[in-house]
């Protein structure tokens, strides 16, 4: 599996949605609800199911799901 296929499974994981498709340029206004506390979620299921951590600042810069996927295979290839 590459990250984006992990990272699909999260994201279907943790909005209880199995027909979720990222693509980089999925959003927060794209899935429904997608708040601030299931935005919390995701991040701690991302960091649990790859074994990183993120920074507050890296948290705060994402934009969109193609940055996340950006870095944690940045994370992941240190």
């Amino acid at each position: 599996m590459n990250v984006t296929e992990e990272l699909t499974a999260v994201f279907r994981e943790v909005f209880d949605d199995d027909s979720i498709q990222l693509t980089p340029e999925l959003t927060a206004d794209d899935v429904e609800g997608w708040d601030s506390l299931s935005h919390v979620n995701l991040i701690i299921a991302v960091e649990m199911k790859f074994g990183i951590e993120f920074t507050q600042k890296e948290i705060r810069s994402f934009a969109n799901v193609g940055e996340l996927i950006a870095c944690i295979e940045s994370k992941l290839n240190a």
